[in-house]
């Protein structure tokens, strides 16, 4: 098994975040991991992504220009990576937020409405951890405990009392993905 995916979107909305997550429960469970972020010098606001492999075996190279699956949390992102998923590969994105929305058939579509659930939650912030639950409700590369796991490895530890908000925002983006999921 290898997995090769991209997440993006603007800076300070947990791209780089998502993919540490997902790397950390990847060594969790003895797997192969690579995590490659790309970002501008801007902090906030400016375009951020990174590639996240997880496989079995030894990865051979982090450059890769076709992911089996874009998390896209912004327009720009959806633009420029929708393109990149492989014929039969996944494109999940925050639905609540692209105004012209994914036109490939050849590929698995999964809007999330992840900033309309992470204001329902009162935390933007959480939008990140829907969209993982997402992506993780369909490619099953990690366990849900993994996650978690990966997750209090990579928040501060003076930021821990946010663990049970974020564990319920994963949740609900992987029955937000499983009710898509039913439809196909």
């Amino acid at each position: 098994m290898k997995h090769e995916a991209i997440f993006a979107g603007f800076g300070g909305q947990g791209v780089l975040t998502m993919g540490m997550i997902l790397c950390y429960a990847g060594m969790k469970e003895g797997k192969e991991v690579c995590w490659m972020p790309s970002y501008g010098p801007e902090m906030r606001g400016g375009t951020a992504n990174c590639i996240t492999i997880i496989s079995d075996d030894l990865i051979s190279s982090p450059i890769i220009s076709r992911f089996d699956s874009v998390i896209a949390l912004n327009q720009p992102s959806l633009d420029k990576f929708e393109s990149a998923v492989k014929p039969g590969g996944n494109l999940f994105y925050d639905s609540t937020n692209i105004i012209k929305p994914p036109t490939r058939d050849d590929i698995n579509i999964f809007p999330i409405p992840a900033s309309e659930e992470a204001n329902k939650l009162n935390n933007l912030k959480v939008l990140n951890m829907l969209m993982l639950g997402a992506f993780i409700e369909v490619v099953k590369v990690v366990s849900d405990e993994s996650i978690i796991y990966g997750l209090q490895q990579v928040l501060p530890e003076r930021y821990h009392k946010l663990i049970p908000i974020n564990n319920e925002a994963y949740l609900i983006g992987k029955k937000l993905s499983e009710s898509i999921l039913t439809k196909i």
